[in-house]
């Protein structure tokens, strides 16, 4: 399988590393926003070809599929030209930031055939995949689901502490996470609600956000989400069901009274990236569908346009 990427900065160094563990994967073309970079991270992961242009590894006859790690404003285009171009697609979450064009790509990828999935991490994680495992064997079902996505943001920098090139938004990026994952939990989503705190001065986004979910199953999700918040970052799940309580934090799991949880035998590695770039290849070398293709994922954008519309008009 001959992968080219798209976006070499840092999240697209972490699908890297996990396809390095992924036998009969081969980079032959990273693509990113300058030449320099684009160079020193094909020498890195043994690239043959860089460029700043995705059409230029799109017309190259060894890439038989892409990643795209670029900004959110990019992803459904470019989704929808890898697959014109023949090439299967994983895009970074979110898949769009529109309803329309999420389902704009869902239909290119049924005209196409090719595999066009989303990187919802979150389905992936050992941590959740435990949950998933217990809720599909009939040993728990949610109640409530209570996440907080914490980031210090108020400055347009990425994980590495490197300037970004395009604006992050909480609804449409971080919030699909948790809209996503509590569907695949406890159902179909039957209400939802949003508000929004103050936008800032000059990146032009709300900084906080508090979302209300319904499940058809009866199970709620309280979610909250920040750029302001000056302390431990990342995004913290608390399920709270009928027979425990399971609190989740990216690939670890602990009880409701901390006690650790061992999800190391869950799957065949504790990277939730790397095991969602196997189920990519898998499911391109098997013919088959995959977890998160956007086929799948698609009510979560559903979700997320209603929400957009009431924030829209809060603001009137």
């Amino acid at each position: 399988m001959r992968i080219a990427l798209a976006g070499a900065g840092a999240f697209g160094e972490k699908h890297l590393d996990g396809l390095k563990n992924i036998d009969g994967v081969e980079i032959t073309s990273i693509i990113s926003r300058t030449g320099e970079q684009a160079a020193a991270v094909a020498a890195k992961y043994g690239a043959k070809h860089s460029s700043t242009e995705l059409d230029d590894a799109l017309a190259r006859d060894d890439v038989d599929a892409v990643i795209l790690c670029t900004p959110t404003q990019m992803h459904a285009a470019q989704a929808i030209a890898c697959m014109k171009a023949g090439k299967h697609v994983q895009v970074e979450i979110p898949l769009a930031d529109s309803w329309a064009d999420a389902q704009e790509v869902l239909k290119v990828s049924q005209e196409t055939g090719k595999t066009c999935m989303v990187g919802h991490t979150r389905r992936f994680n050992p941590s959740h995949q435990y949950v998933h495992n217990k809720i599909t064997a009939g040993e728990f079902n949610i109640q409530q689901m209570d996440v907080q996505t914490y980031f210090f943001r108020r400055s347009n920098m990425n994980a590495k502490g490197e300037p970004r090139s395009w604006t992050d938004h909480l609804l449409w990026h971080h919030a699909a996470h948790t809209v996503d994952l509590f569907a695949y939990q406890a159902g179909k989503i039957v209400a939802a609600n949003a508000i929004e705190g103050p936008y800032h001065p000059t990146l032009g986004i709300a900084m906080d956000m508090s979302i209300q979910l319904k499940a058809e199953s009866g199970a709620i999700c309280t979610l909250s989400l920040s750029f302001n918040n000056d302390g431990p970052l990342g995004t913290f799940f608390r399920y709270i069901g009928d027979t425990a309580t399971y609190i989740a934090r990216y690939d670890d799991l602990v009880d409701g009274r901390e006690n650790a949880i061992d999800v190391s035998k869950v799957a065949v590695s504790m990277n939730g990236i790397e095991l969602q770039d196997r189920e990519f290849i898998a499911a391109i070398r098997e013919g088959r569908e995959p977890n998160s293709s956007v086929g799948k994922v698609l009510d979560c954008y559903r979700v997320l346009g209603e929400l957009e519309v009431q924030l829209n008009a809060m603001k009137k």
